[in-house]
C-alpha cells in the first residue's frame, strides 16, 4: 500500500473507532459532547492506534538487520525490559517486565533489538501466554541460539480492577527452547 494509502486507511480507521466511542459514550449514558468528553473519541482512536501499533511493525525491518556473525558461548541476558500491552479478553492494560537470555550459536542479535522485539509484539491484542512465547519464537527463528529463556512479569488490571480484585498479584510466564527445556 502506498503511503497515501496507507494514511487514507488510518483515517478511515480513526473515524469509525471515534464513531464506536461516541456511541459507547451514549450507551454510558453520557453525553459525546459535553465539555470534557467532547474530545475523547478521537483522544481514544489515537490511543488505539498507538497501544496497537505493533500490528502495523515487521520483525525484520524493526531488527534492521542487526544480528552479527560472532564467536561468543556464553549466556545473552536483558533484563527488566518494561513492557505495556492489551489483554485481548477485556482490552484492559497488563504490563510489567520481560527478561530474555539466549546462548548464541554463531550469532548474536543487537541487544537494543531484544526490546524492541518486546515492544512490537506487546503492542497488540494479547494473553501474556502467548506474548511470551512469541517473544522467544521469535529469537530462536533470526539466530538460531543453542537455546532462549523467556521470563515475563505482569500485573493485569483485568484482575485488580474487576473480577477478583487482586491488586499485588503478579502472572509470571515462561517460554524455554531448546536447550533450556532440558
Amino acid at each position: 500500500m502506498s503511503g497515501e494509502g496507507v494514511e487514507e486507511d488510518i483515517s478511515r480507521k480513526t473515524l469509525e473507532i471515534r464513531e464506536i466511542i461516541e456511541g459507547l459514550l451514549h450507551w454510558l449514558g453520557e453525553d459525546p459532547s459535553r465539555p470534557g468528553l467532547d474530545k475523547t473519541p478521537e483522544r481514544v482512536a489515537e490511543a488505539l492506534q498507538f497501544l496497537t501499533r505493533g500490528y502495523q511493525q515487521d520483525i525484520d525491518e524493526v531488527l534492521n538487520g542487526a544480528l552479527f556473525p560472532i564467536a561468543y558461548e556464553e549466556m545473552v541476558i536483558v533484563k527488566d525490559v518494561d513492557f505495556y500491552s492489551l489483554c485481548e479478553h477485556h482490552l484492559l492494560p497488563f504490563f510489567g517486565k520481560c527478561h530474555v537470555a539466549y546462548i548464541p550459536d554463531k550469532k548474536v542479535i543487537g541487544l537494543s533489538k531484544i526490546p524492541r522485539l518486546v515492544e512490537v509484539f506487546s503492542r497488540r491484542l494479547q494473553v501474556q501466554e502467548r506474548l511470551t512465547c512469541q517473544i522467544a519464537e521469535t529469537i530462536q527463528e533470526k539466530i538460531s541460539p543453542v537455546g532462549v529463556a523467556v521470563v515475563m512479569e505482569a500485573q493485569h488490571l483485568c484482575m485488580m480492577m474487576r473480577g477478583v480484585e487482586k491488586q499485588n498479584t503478579l502472572a509470571v510466564t515462561s517460554s524455554m527452547l531448546v536447550v533450556f527445556r532440558t
